[in-house]
């Protein structure tokens, strides 16, 4: 992977010429061709159907909005409002991808698939960031100041999640699949759920050889472990009822206790509902 500049709220600086919204710009970042080119080279490493470089510039629109926006992003800085937003009008109506021409984005930025996906103007997206198609990077207020998202350096964001407000997500956090993140999430977490909540902690993080944690579905289910844990009390209550050796009767929830956690399964235990026991 290229050398990197970690892009955190320690190292930005912030432009006051867009009286707008405060915009924050990465520092050090390289010229535009080379942004590119990176843009271009980090698909292979995060997408294994990418064959190769003509490929990826001529068919993938997430790598399209994204060219169109480091161009309009320019056009943006120097003030050339209407130019910018144009241009991210025309690159929305090409792609499916809408992104404010002021949004500040950092390098080896990917987004997968990208249909649906919304990035709001006061939104800053660090390095190696992958999002994938519906996501919303949005804002909850009326504010001209902040009030979209902040993604830190490798954060990876499911399908159809909505990051909402100005809040952070941390460096190497993990975002799962239609969740609604409205809080700030820590460095190598994984957040789920709507509202979403911490799930999986920074040991149990899987990563791939570019350092990039990509197993977002690696996550876990907070229902199935409830409904687990439910079946493992209904064991040890059936225990003590001394019913645990007889069989489940037919239901339309047949099948629903294969869910139960491999501790309880190691014990052998047969669930027998209390309706049985009533002589139901």
């Amino acid at each position: 992977m290229p050398d990197q500049v970690p892009f955190s709220s320690e190292n930005m600086s912030v432009s006051r010429s867009l009286p707008t919204a405060d915009v924050f710009e990465p520092q050090k970042m390289p010229g535009l061709f080379a942004l590119l080119r990176e843009d271009v080279s980090c698909v292979f490493g995060r997408d294994p159907a990418a064959r190769t470089k003509l490929e990826v510039m001529t068919t993938y629109p997430g790598v399209h909005a994204l060219i169109n926006h480091r161009l309009a992003h320019k056009l943006w800085n120097k003030g050339w409002r209407y130019g910018a937003r144009l241009l991210s009008f025309f690159s929305r109506m090409f792609t499916g991808i809408e992104i404010h021409p002021g949004a500040v984005i950092g390098r080896r930025f990917f987004i997968d698939h990208g249909h649906g996906v919304v990035i709001g103007e006061t939104a800053v997206i660090g390095n190696d960031v992958t999002i994938y198609h519906g996501v919303t990077l949005g804002g909850t207020s009326w504010s001209r100041g902040k009030r979209h998202p902040t993604l830190e350096d490798g954060v990876v964001v499911g399908g159809g999640a909505m990051i909402l407000g100005p809040i952070t997500v941390g460096s190497g956090a993990k975002v799962g699949a239609n969740s609604v993140v409205i809080a700030d999430v820590p460095q190598n977490r994984t957040v789920v759920g709507i509202p979403g909540r911490v799930v999986q902690s920074a040991d149990t993080a899987h990563l791939n050889p570019s350092g990039i944690d990509l197993n977002h579905h690696l996550i876990p289910d907070p229902v199935a472990d409830a409904v687990a844990c439910v079946l493992e009390r209904l064991a040890v209550v059936e225990t003590r009822l001394g019913l645990s050796d007889g069989n489940c009767m037919e239901c339309d929830g047949d099948g629903v206790c294969d869910n139960v956690s491999p501790q309880a399964r190691k014990r052998g235990r047969k669930h027998t509902p209390l309706a049985k026991a009533m002589g139901s």
